[in-house]
């Protein structure tokens, strides 16, 4: 049976959007590699066209799912309305951008298993297995909320309130990204961690970069595993010479009150620490809080790397974009220590991917 050309790329083309309106080129290669073209001698040459006219179609559904898929509807750029935002279209590597909910589910039951989850969290001790269960079972109706609405994040909390804990945050990041948000950035930290020493230490002589130097003094105080990872971290921060002032904040016991140490955070980590801080980072850290909107969202995190990677878990599951004068360093821990989206770097993190790499090999 001969199938049309025309029919083909229908089908590939609801195939594909069933999965994400926004495809990838890597996507489309794909797509058309399973196109039922016949074998000869203008094979590829067939196929790189039928991938272009793909693309086309592409364009052609997302026009027209606009009036019924509520991705492509959030994603619409609003003319006409100067105070209106645009909401962003996933760049970071989201899967479930703004998923469906599952076929069959209704409003209603979504709405029961909401308020069932807002029960049980308040239980002393809940039991997180049905946590995890209700949390899948409304991941969609939250999407919704979040992207469409985009709330205050206190609102958020006070609506999803068990979404603000360690172990769902790593949950829905998996649901989001479909890659274990601790697994995948704290084993990109220890694979990179050397490289960037190495790299802080070459910068720091040739005199460019002079607060990479106190960072690595502390470090020779106590030259631990643990100290070593925060400070590749922290050094990112001075590498690409961002301003963390309003993201990474230090507080110990006897010091300012936490309302004036919060102030002006609008996303960020607080750490806590056990003496007078008098080195670039504190050696001896009892708590790491997210805070959010001047508030602490999730504390009690064991330490200052894995505090980073929470509040990137954070950023993705409030749909919050990467603050701007922290881009290069979120970009980096995104797409080169994490390894999502790699192939996408812009040119300052992919100049200093490739000096990692040189330092690696």
């Amino acid at each position: 049976m001969v199938v049309s050309k025309s029919v083909i790329l229908d089908r590939l083309a609801d195939c594909i959007t069933k999965i994400t309106p926004y495809p990838t080129r890597d996507n489309i290669e794909s797509a058309g590699g399973q196109a039922p073209l016949r074998e000869g001698a203008r094979f590829w040459s067939r196929m790189v066209f039928l991938e272009v006219q793909l693309v086309f179609k592409m364009s052609n559904y997302q026009r027209m799912m606009a009036a019924g898929c509520p991705e492509v509807l959030v994603n619409k750029r609003k003319r006409g309305k100067r105070n209106g935002k645009p909401l962003k279209k996933s760049k970071k590597g989201e899967i479930h951008y703004l998923p469906q909910p599952p076929e069959g589910q209704i409003a209603v039951k979504a709405e029961k298993d909401h308020k069932t989850m807002a029960l049980k969290v308040q239980k002393k001790d809940p039991d997180l297995q049905v946590l995890d269960e209700l949390m899948t079972a409304t991941f969609a109706q939250q999407r919704q909320e979040i992207i469409s609405d985009e709330p205050l994040i206190f609102v958020v909390k006070d609506r999803w309130p068990a979404l603000f804990s360690e172990r769902q945050l790593i949950a829905e990041f998996w649901r989001i990204v479909t890659k274990d948000l601790l697994e995948s950035f704290l084993g990109g930290r220890d694979a990179f961690m050397l490289s960037l020493l190495q790299l802080y230490k070459t910068a720091a002589a040739s005199g460019r970069r002079l607060a990479l130097s106190s960072i690595l003094d502390c470090l020779q105080k106590e030259d631990v595993n643990q100290n070593q990872r925060t400070a590749a971290l922290l050094g990112l921060l001075c590498y690409f010479s961002d301003d963390s002032s309003n993201i990474i904040r230090k507080c110990n016991a006897h010091g300012e009150t936490l309302d004036v140490i919060m102030s002006g955070m609008e996303v960020g980590l607080l750490i806590g620490h056990e003496s007078p801080l008098q080195d670039a980072f504190p050696l001896e850290v009892f708590n790491v809080a997210v805070v959010a909107e001047e508030k602490i969202i999730l504390d009690d995190i064991r330490d200052v790397p894995t505090g980073f990677a929470v509040l990137l878990g954070t950023i993705y599951c409030l749909n919050l974009e990467y603050p701007q004068n922290m881009r290069y360093s979120f970009e980096l821990l995104q797409k080169v220590i994490m390894n999502i989206k790699p192939d996408q770097c812009s040119a300052r993190v992919q100049g200093l991917r490739n000096k990692l790499l040189r330092y690696r090999v």
